[in-house]
């Protein structure tokens, strides 16, 4: 197990631009029986960013890294089940999921733009529908349309399922998330399927309009150029429907997994945003 993860982390480290590394800080927070185990970075207004559908936060140390260097402290929260988070994982819903996220957010300082890539807008959404005192803005890092067609799905479904071949992940992994083979690498392993079935239940368990418009806070849809949950026909959906508090930036040459294809960007699009929004 040992050197399957550190092999993991040479190839993520081999695949990303070269970042100084922040002096990072491994802390705990409680949601009632739930622990929240994330790391904390930098110095600075408070970002929080929430990994995607089965995967850890850790592996968005790249963009953590490049956000501490524009001005930031960005803690890394791990969704239940992974690293040191622990809570019930059935009968769950996104709102259990959003208060341990919160109880990081109260711990730091009780203020924070909220940052989720792809599932995790949702859960980035529900803390700012629950808990608007606690949230200065949302950024929806590569967040799906209304729709997508139902292969995407089917394909994660497979990716997690640790029976797939090699050659099959991959495939499934240049389908839904990777724009080239060299950046997908990494996202062979790193799946953890109890967390993604836990994480899908939840969704079921929770009324969309719950938290669908994020509460009221200033909005970064920052989409991915070539994703295919997100077509170019569905560039202005979410301002559309949310008004002017939504701002739209589409980061070229990457796919679904943006912040692990493009950290630096995806950096540097949420902390341009966030100056101009912390600065107002």
């Amino acid at each position: 197990m040992k050197t399957r993860f550190a092999a993991m982390g040479l190839a993520l480290a081999l695949a990303m631009p070269c970042l100084a590394q922040a002096q990072v800080e491994e802390k705990t927070a409680m949601n009632g029986d739930a622990q929240v185990g994330y790391s904390v970075r930098g110095e600075g207004p408070l970002v929080v960013v929430i990994a995607s559908t089965g995967r850890s936060s850790g592996e968005l140390a790249p963009l953590a890294d490049r956000l501490s260097e524009r001005g930031y402290r960005v803690a890394l929260p791990e969704p239940r089940g992974i690293g040191a988070s622990t809570g019930k994982m059935t009968e769950v819903s996104f709102h259990d999921f959003g208060d341990d996220f919160a109880a990081v957010i109260a711990q730091e300082g009780g203020k924070a733009i909220v940052a989720g890539h792809a599932y995790g807008q949702w859960i980035a959404k529900t803390i700012a529908s629950d808990h608007p005192e606690m949230v200065s803005g949302l950024a929806l890092i590569a967040g799906g349309a209304k729709s997508w067609p139902s292969e995407l799905s089917e394909a994660i479904t497979m990716i997690n399922d640790p029976d797939s071949s090699r050659d099959q992940k991959m495939e499934g992994l240049l389908l839904a998330f990777f724009t080239d083979e060299a950046s997908a690498e990494p996202w062979l392993e790193g799946w953890h399927q109890d967390v993604t079935v836990s994480q899908r239940a939840a969704r079921k368990l929770t009324d969309r309009e719950d938290y669908w418009a994020g509460g009221t806070a200033p909005i970064l849809d920052l989409q991915a150029g070539s994703d295919p949950f997100r077509p170019e026909s569905s560039r202005m959906e979410v301002r559309d429907e949310l008004g002017d508090r939504v701002t739209v930036t589409v980061i070229d040459g990457a796919s679904h997994a943006l912040p692990a294809a493009k950290p630096v960007e995806t950096a540097d699009a949420i902390a341009d945003w966030a100056d101009a929004l912390l600065k107002d």
